[in-house]
């Protein structure tokens, strides 16, 4: 059966178009999103969500999306959308970031403009009949410096269009490398010096903690003199009322502003100043970047629903088409690794280490270990998914670390998983042969080579003659047919283990034979996802 999409905001005929042409069934009702009650009442039927900013995706519309498996903003922000809510549902979230950064970043650079000669208030004054040539004495943008804090996509678009201008720029980004700097020809700073340094100042980050007031009353005492601050980003990043009362001081010469604190924006400290620009988020609001951003969500959200290739999530790792195919086996080795400590494991897991060797080292490590999770969580969690699983390792408190190691064995690559409770320590590793088919190569540092199968069984044993043909005894008289066997010893005479992949569940009277012989020190039934 075909995915089913509903799309409840506008989005164009050419975007629902995609979602026709490969082959999803797409319900269009671009009126939806004001609808909550009716939103409530058929979201269930769904497989994927596609919206812009009016559908607000509640948790109380989450929990009534019993199939939903993807929530696609055609944007970058997701105001709209309860993200913690999605994640423990196992939904992904996924928005569209770099279909309007041009958009975003040549609104910026208009602004600045705009703001550097005052056109707003003397385009007013001259519709009025006025012609106040001399009151609207602006400056040059050539040789003043710009700092930029955010030197991302949108950040790195706005530093291009600068430098372009002759400008000089200096930018703070914690996560921008002196590699980097020198590519796109910024300066790299720390915050303070920006503060000290810029005649004018963009801001291209997210609202985050870290972020939130970064042009602080504290921080706007610090700025230079004669400044002028352009806002596109997001609200939330300026102390809007310290801005309006550095610039009534005269500290501060000018203001634009796209993004409010509070939006809609009715009232602002920063409405009826002079030299204040302010336009009604804006930043994207432009034909292509409108168009360009419907069309990335419906092929990402596409790709998800039919290949597994996740692009732009905001709680999972992206995985591209291309690595959804080479990694599929890998993926699946993981979580099946995850699956069988989870089922080994009753006390409380304090810690899960995973080491990535080889070929594997070089992959998405970030998708390979939210499988792992996942798998380890489905245990006792059988709706958990790579989406909700970290977030429930992390409600509990369990660490997660990974490490990872050039080719150090006879594989060209294998992971290995130790899981660390209160009490005890169990490891088990696997690879993926050139069959494609996951295989487990080592449980408790004991090396095997065992084919997984849907139906398992698993047992640890003193070594000693007679337990092969005991197990395919009790087996065979309780009906249970054994698909492939395999053995594995520390060493003669010492602790033995035992796989077997088996046709059908391992039951209770089996294993109740198994441990009555006395012989085995542990009899598990285990269940994968094949």
């Amino acid at each position: 059966m075909a995915p089913k999409v509903l799309i409840s905001d506008e989005l164009s005929e050419a975007a629902v178009q995609i979602f026709k042409d490969r082959g999803i069934d797409v319900d269009f009702q671009p009126k939806l999103g004001k609808d909550k009650d009716k939103l409530l009442e058929i979201i269930g039927n769904y497989d994927g969500l596609a919206i812009r900013s009016a559908t607000k995706a509640t948790e109380k519309i989450i929990a009534a999306a019993t199939n939903l498996k993807v929530i696609g903003r055609a944007g970058i922000g997701v105001d709209n959308v309860d993200i913690p809510a999605a994640s423990k549902k196992g939904i992904i979230v996924m928005n569209t970031p770099f279909g309007n950064s041009i958009t975003t970043a040549e609104h910026a650079i208009s602004l600045m403009m705009a703001v550097a000669r005052q056109i707003p208030e003397a385009n007013a004054s001259t519709h009025a009949g006025k012609w106040e040539k001399s009151r609207f004495m602006g400056v040059e943008l050539t040789n003043k410096t710009l700092g930029v804090i955010g030197a991302g996509n949108i950040g790195s678009i706005v530093i291009d269009r600068a430098l372009g201008l002759r400008m000089k720029v200096v930018a703070y980004d914690p996560f921008l490398s002196e590699d980097r700097a020198t590519e796109i020809g910024v300066e790299k700073v720390e915050l303070n010096d920006l503060l000290a340094r810029a005649d004018f100042i963009t801001m291209h980050v997210p609202l985050t903690d870290q972020t939130k007031n970064i042009l602080s009353r504290e921080n706007i005492a610090k700025l230079k003199k004669g400044v002028r601050i352009i806002n596109c980003a997001r609200g939330g990043l300026v102390d809007e009322e310290a801005l309006a009362d550095a610039l009534k001081a005269g500290h501060v010469a000018g203001a634009a502003f796209d993004v409010f604190a509070v939006e809609p924006a009715t009232d602002s400290p920063l409405f009826n100043l002079p030299n204040v620009v302010v336009t009604p988020h804006l930043g994207a609001a432009t034909t292509e970047a409108q168009e360009n951003v419907a069309l990335q969500v419906a092929e990402q959200m596409s790709d998800y629903l039919l290949t597994g290739a996740v692009t732009n999530a905001l709680n999972m790792p992206s995985v591209t088409a291309e690595e959804a195919k080479i990694m599929g086996p890998w993926i699946a080795l993981s979580g099946h690794l995850g699956n069988f400590i989870g089922q080994m494991t009753d006390d409380p897991i304090v810690a899960i280490n995973i080491l990535f060797d080889g070929e594997a080292s070089e992959m998405n490590l970030k998708a390979l270990t939210a499988s792992t999770v996942a798998g380890i969580m489905k245990a006792t969690n059988p709706d958990v998914n790579m989406v909700s699983a970290p977030v429930m390792a992390k409600e509990r408190g369990v660490k997660i670390s990974t490490t990872k190691q050039d080719q150090s064995g006879t594989f060209d690559g294998y992971i290995k998983v130790t899981v660390v409770t209160e009490s005890r320590e169990r490891s088990i590793a696997g690879t993926v042969f050139s069959d494609g088919k996951p295989r487990f190569i080592q449980i408790k540092g004991i090396n095997i080579d065992a084919e997984i199968g849907a139906h398992m069984a698993y047992t640890t044993n003193n070594d000693t003659p007679g337990i092969i043909g005991l197990l395919g005894t009790i087996l065979g008289n309780n009906d249970v047919n054994i698909a492939n066997f395999t053995l594995g010893r520390a060493e003669a005479k010492a602790e033995a283990i035992a796989l077997l992949y088996l046709d059908e569940p391992l039951p209770e009277a089996a294993i109740a034979e198994l441990k009555a012989t006395g012989k085995f020190k542990q009899v598990k039934p285990l269940r994968f996802d094949i």
